[in-house]
């Protein structure tokens, strides 16, 4: 029991923190910049699918096949959504507000119809298996599997949230936020703010990509369903729940939004019968939409607020 436990916690935690990498990505964009970017589950198609194409073995009428290692897979997941981040940016991020958010939304779709029709690139449909997991050769011992591939993906975390806090404890994080607050008056200093909110949307979806492509990994399977809306959603979820503008809100807002729907699927599965448990599958929406508008009444700016930071040089002339 306490073995069983035990592995299941680990797994939890996995995915938890596989969540906690895209909600790192999503802070930067729209709790550092104020970019408000709906368009999470095609960036994470993108670095699932890449990093799929780049380690399965050949598999004929499809491209890819090159069986390379893992790391070179989650490399390329951050090339690729890097790449289709600057296209994509390049032209909307002119864009405001809504219009961003309805442009970034209707481009995640267009992401998912793709992954749907073209099987020679996505597999169509039937999506890619035999997508190689870390650790292969633990499969048969689920606890050291589970706790290896938990010290890896935390080890990934770890760097990812260091080297973000260390960016935007900076001077390019300083400038990001001054245009999210006052655009005009970061313009009117001289910093050019669609350069500082391309490079920021452009870091963030590699950063979802990277997300997209570790949990691929740990599934060993991606089909197109993988990324929907409900993605986004959950993706989101966890930035407001946390706290928008605190990397560590974002990672607390992974695990305590990823609990609640962990535990909301168990109970729609003992407390429904077996023909009625597809049709209660929403309700896991209803209950994080609860949770949300919970958070946003009682603790308007998320469980851990965004933490007013300066420079060095002035925290030491204040002294």
């Amino acid at each position: 029991m306490i073995l069983d436990l035990t592995t299941y916690a680990a797994f939890f935690l996995m995915t938890a923190a596989s969540f906690g990498i895209m909600a790192l990505g999503l802070n930067l964009q729209w709790g550092q910049t104020g970019l408000f970017n709906v368009g999470v589950a095609g960036m994470a198609a993108i670095g699932a699918y890449a990093s799929a194409l780049l380690t399965t073995p050949p598999v004929a009428g499809r491209v890819g096949g090159y069986e390379l290692p893992i790391i070179a897979g989650w490399l390329g997941a951050m090339v690729a959504a890097g790449l289709i981040a600057t296209i994509i940016g390049a032209v909307t991020l002119r864009l405001r507000a809504d219009y961003l958010a309805i442009t970034t939304f209707g481009i995640a779709i267009v992401i998912q119809l793709v992954a749907v029709n073209v099987e020679w690139l996505s597999g169509g449909p039937f999506g890619m298996a035999f997508i190689p997991r870390p650790f292969a050769s633990l499969q048969e011992y689920p606890l050291a599997f589970n706790l290896a591939n938990l010290g890896l993906v935390g080890a990934v975390l770890v760097i990812v949230y260091l080297a973000l806090d260390r960016l935007t404890r900076g001077p390019w994080g300083r400038v990001l936020r001054a245009i999210r607050e006052d655009e005009t008056a970061a313009a009117s200093l001289g910093k050019n703010a669609r350069l500082f909110r391309l490079q920021a949307f452009v870091v963030g979806c590699m950063i979802i990509g990277l997300g997209g492509a570790i949990q691929a990994h740990a599934i060993g399977f991606i089909a197109p369903e993988n990324y929907l809306s409900a993605l986004t959603f959950q993706v989101w979820a966890m930035l407001i729940v946390g706290g928008a503008g605190n990397n560590l809100g974002a990672l607390v807002g992974a695990i305590a939004v990823w609990g609640l729907w962990s535990a909301s699927s168990g109970l729609v599965s003992e407390l429904l019968p077996a023909g009625m448990q597809a049709r209660g599958a929403p309700l896991q929406l209803v209950v994080i939409g609860t949770m949300i508008a919970a958070i946003l009444v009682l603790r308007p700016r998320g469980l851990l607020a965004e933490q007013i930071a300066i420079s060095r040089f002035l925290a030491k002339s204040a002294k």
